[in-house]
């Protein structure tokens, strides 16, 4: 069987390509390549971000890897439809005043989508694409489906990022890491002689000013409290999130945090901690993965953020492509964009869906 494996370049993908050449597969390397090289964008250079001039590096430490596995190598652009869907969607967002996460956006549309599908346009065969996430899949005989679960390392977990791909892309995949811990795959990388073994996770999305991105002026408007009273200035909701407490530059008795992003009238609200929590949110859009679609009142569990721990919510059907969920405990921080991802007690992905604000 020929099996397609992204590569970025990092420990994780790479081990999965030795991993599955040492299981007798045939094994073919592909990166995608994302970035523009005539964007002028001030780059953090002391931080990895997946969206960089620094995938120049990545993709020559893959080639090296595949040389060294005597194993084929290709470079897929994908700076097109990554300008389209992701960074379009990203810009859109923030200018609405809602807090994206790029990751999910790009994991169904092109890394999982435009990626292989361009690698078999230019003529490249396998049957399998494998990546170096952190999740696992299954298929489920009763329901005929396919289903993702939790991965073994719970710190590790990218499952949340995963949550709108479809059956049918879940079933041209593989996931080889999901049953190891990091600290196993930097072990196993060891063995094999990789000599990215011990090179450091990128932490995010861009390491930049997102206003590179926005390509926008600035735009002033009032900070707020709760009950319209104007607390000073600022130059454009996006430069703000559901939650920040640092560098609001206004002066309180107590710390404020923003607590929400209003478009139409250009103000960001700021409260005290204990308004920034919601018993419940507004989720559209929504997708299913390991289950059909619920039709009715269920106890779930549910992630707001990729690096919270699950909470225990109740499901409330409002629209075919959108429901309530509502928390036994209120929660911090619910941000109109962000995905809230359903789980069940096994760690197993229902779906989930876009926050759309809380629907208090």
């Amino acid at each position: 069987m020929k099996i397609l494996v992204g590569m970025s370049g990092g420990v994780d993908s790479s081990t999965v390509a030795c991993i599955l050449k040492d299981r007798g597969y045939d094994v073919i390397g592909a990166t995608m390549s994302i970035w523009d090289k005539e964007l002028n964008y001030k780059i953090n250079t002391q931080k990895e971000g997946c969206f960089s001039p620094h995938e120049e590096e990545d993709i020559k430490a893959a080639k090296e890897l595949c040389e060294t596995l005597d194993i084929p190598y290709h470079v897929i652009d994908c700076s097109q439809q990554y300008q389209k869907l992701v960074l379009e969607n990203f810009k859109q967002e923030y200018l609405s005043g809602r807090t994206p996460n790029p990751c999910i956006i790009c994991n169904a549309t092109i890394k999982f989508e435009a990626l292989p599908r361009s690698a078999a346009a230019q003529g490249v065969e396998f049957d399998k694409f494998a990546t170096g996430h952190y999740a696992r899949l299954t298929y489920n005989e009763e329901l005929q489906r396919y289903q993702l679960r939790q991965a073994v390392d719970k710190k590790k977990d990218q499952s949340y990022f995963l949550y709108r791909l479809q059956q049918e892309q879940l079933a041209k995949i593989m996931m080889p890491l999901g049953e190891y811990t990091k600290e196993e795959v930097r072990e196993i990388a060891r063995k094999y002689g990789i000599n990215v073994s011990d090179k450091p996770d990128s932490q995010d999305f861009y390491t930049g000013d997102i206003n590179d991105i926005l390509q926008t002026e600035p735009e002033e408007g009032n900070f707020v409290n709760s009950k319209g009273k104007i607390l000073g200035k600022h130059k454009g909701i996006w430069n703000y999130t559901i939650g920040q407490r640092r560098g609001l530059g206004v002066s309180a008795d107590r710390p404020l945090y923003v607590i929400k992003l209003d478009k139409a009238k250009n103000e960001v609200v700021l409260g005290y901690e204990e308004e920034c929590y919601k018993e419940s949110l507004l989720a559209k859009d929504l997708t299913w993965l390991s289950i059909p679609p619920l039709k009715e009142k269920t106890e779930i569990k549910v992630r707001l953020r990729s690096s919270q721990t699950e909470v225990s919510a109740e499901f409330i059907p409002h629209t075919e492509d959108s429901a309530y969920i509502r928390f036994f405990e209120k929660q911090k921080a619910v941000a109109a964009g962000q995905s809230a991802v359903f789980y069940d007690d096994e760690g197993y992905v229902l779906g989930g869906g876009f926050i759309d604000g809380s629907a208090e």
